[in-house]
């Protein structure tokens, strides 16, 4: 199955943990199945399920997979995306106008799920989508960009990391709650129907036995 490389606490690649990892695996192994997961740049996940590199993807990426054999799961985390500022740059945030003239930088795809918000700030070039989450807040402390789109438990995670390895105070930041995450923006994608089924009756269970929340209270602190 495809995921995306490292997005702590989301997915951890070195041994195959975090969030949704683990969610997804308990949810597979209900009915017996292994999850062997294969990780890739964020716009590549679709990529890999149509040229048939792996059997299901962690989501679709805002590519239509249903007409390439794609049975569509239920989601098994959402994530909680936010527009991130600088607190003492004093950006107000309240409608796509406001992006004007500032820089933006996020989560592959963003542009995609969010064309209110980003197709202008893309279309202007004004917009910088990258894997590699730890980038992101670096472009924001240091200054090169003006805001970051991203969920904000990976955001809190990589400002700890940050913090650690340049010895850098927190800077306080506005997060700016503009859009709302749907469901079916996370949805797995199966290759196979019964696995897909198997899937979906798999998360029902874990939610019903608060093995889902166990898997969200380990890692949200860290």
């Amino acid at each position: 199955m495809a995921f995306s490389k490292e997005i702590p606490p989301y997915i951890f690649e070195d041994d195959n943990s975090g969030i949704e990892i683990d969610i997804i695996k308990a949810a597979l192994a209900h009915k017996g199945h292994t999850l062997k997961p294969m990780y890739f740049p964020l716009g590549r996940i679709p990529y890999a399920f149509t040229n048939n590199l792996v059997n299901a993807v962690m989501g679709d990426m805002g590519v239509n997979l249903k007409s390439q054999g794609g049975f569509y799961a239920k989601a098994a985390v959402i994530y909680d995306n936010v527009f991130i500022t600088l607190k003492n740059k004093n950006i107000l945030l309240e409608r796509p106008k406001d992006l004007d003239s500032l820089n933006v930088v996020s989560f592959q795809g963003a542009d995609k799920r969010y064309p209110k918000w980003l197709k202008k700030v893309k279309e202007d070039s004004r917009f910088y989508g990258v894997s590699d989450q730890l980038t992101q807040v670096k472009l924001l402390y240091f200054g090169r960009y003006d805001v970051v789109v991203s969920d904000r438990y990976i955001f809190r995670y990589f400002v700890k990391k940050l913090n650690l390895m340049h010895g850098l105070d927190s800077q306080e930041i506005t997060e700016h709650k503009l859009t709302i995450d749907k469901p079916m923006d996370y949805r797995p994608v199966f290759r196979d129907k019964k696995i897909r089924n198997d899937f979906n009756l798999g998360l029902t269970k874990i939610k019903e036995s608060g093995e889902f929340l166990r898997i969200y209270n380990k890692y949200i602190n860290l």
